[in-house]
């Protein structure tokens, strides 16, 4: 059987459908070469299609260990080639046993030249025809476009969580689920005694109950200026407690200081970002996952951006050592891909606490 990615701008690509079921979301790619399972059970990716760059996906198998959440959150995946041997189908399976539209043989090339143009919606149908994916992609796309645009909400956890640290002297951290990957929780559970996890819509007055000794802001899914509640709720914390948001947490620590946020012609997906550090010092290669990004000029006096993506020059981190505050777009926790950034959790328990 065939299978068609529609994108609303008209734009049909042909491929092999593998399995799942029909789905619509905005189109992305990732330059990866590995970490396909954590990708896909990244909160960070919810309503998206991936698109992989590197073209054999599925070839070392599945980890439930390497998990990032409790589910897959992908609408789509689209690669060249998946592992789909008598040896090993492992990926193939997890993803349409969760129903994951899987489609590959498709000319992925050509679509990320068009992907870099913009990143439209678009639709992963099963068909015997063009026309028939047409007619199904429309109204699986107007359809996905009408949920409550604040993606964080219906990813963050609903019921707060505490986790015990590694370090019973180290301190307490308040953590704003954004949609949290698990491995921003385990580094700071390397490091501190204890860790809650609370709503992204939790109230200030619920936090500073807490009395933790400082706040984690975690990534998240799509537009921070769609997010309720939480923007007001970090303005109020800034200058009560040192405060670290990465990702989305960056973003809308971002917008609590009064800055601006754009939409990316492209985004940054991949582990392969370089960035330069003048926090830590050094230039290194990170691992990616945003679509928008914090408008430098717009940014308090008292914020130094101390670290620059060097394929844009975009905002990649700010940092405030009067009011102890450090944004990071990036994810210094990895998972996939490199941990030279892992001393910035350091930085923020060891320095600003």
């Amino acid at each position: 059987m065939k299978g068609y990615l529609v994108l609303e701008t008209g734009e049909v690509y042909e491929g092999r459908w593998n399995g799942g079921e029909d789905r619509a979301g905005e189109v992305v790619f990732n330059t990866s070469h590995s970490g396909y399972e954590e990708i896909a059970t990244d909160p960070s990716y919810f309503t998206q299609i991936v698109v992989m760059t590197a073209p054999m996906q599925g070839n070392y198998g599945i980890e439930d260990d390497v998990w990032e959440s409790r589910r897959l959150w992908i609408e789509g995946f689209i690669c060249l080639e998946i592992q789909d041997t008598e040896r090993d189908q492992a990926w193939k399976k997890r993803l349409t046993e969760n129903k994951i539209p899987l489609v590959t043989e498709l000319d992925t090339r050509n679509l990320v030249l068009r992907l870099r143009k913009g990143t439209p919606w678009g639709a992963l149908v099963q068909a015997s025809s063009e026309q028939e994916a047409r007619n199904k992609a429309v109204s699986l796309i107007a359809a996905k476009k009408t949920m409550d645009k604040d993606w964080v909400y219906l990813t963050s956890r609903k019921e707060t969580e505490t986790r015990r640290g590694e370090n019973m002297v180290g301190p307490r951290i308040a953590v704003l689920d954004f949609g949290a990957k698990e491995n921003i929780l385990r580094e700071l559970q390397k490091r501190c005694s204890e860790v809650k996890v609370f709503n992204s819509r939790a109230s200030v007055q619920d936090i500073l109950a807490y009395n933790p000794d400082g706040i984690m802001l975690t990534n998240g899914p799509g537009d921070p200026a769609d997010v309720k509640i939480a923007t007001g709720t970090v303005r109020e914390l800034l200058g009560v407690k040192p405060i670290f948001g990465i990702c989305m947490g960056h973003q809308i620590l971002g917008l609590a200081l009064g800055a601006k946020t754009y939409k990316l012609k492209f985004g940054h997906r991949g582990s392969n970002h370089p960035i330069r550090d003048t926090l830590l010092n050094q230039i290194y290669m990170s691992s990616q996952n945003h679509g928008y990004a914090v408008e430098a000029e717009s940014l308090p006096p008292d914020a130094q951006v101390t670290q620059t993506n060097l394929n844009d020059g975009t905002v990649a981190g700010f940092y405030s050592e009067k009011r102890k505050y450090l944004g990071i777009q990036y994810h210094p926790e990895s998972c996939p891909g490199p941990h030279e950034a892992t001393g910035l959790f350091s930085y923020f328990i060891e320095r600003m606490i």
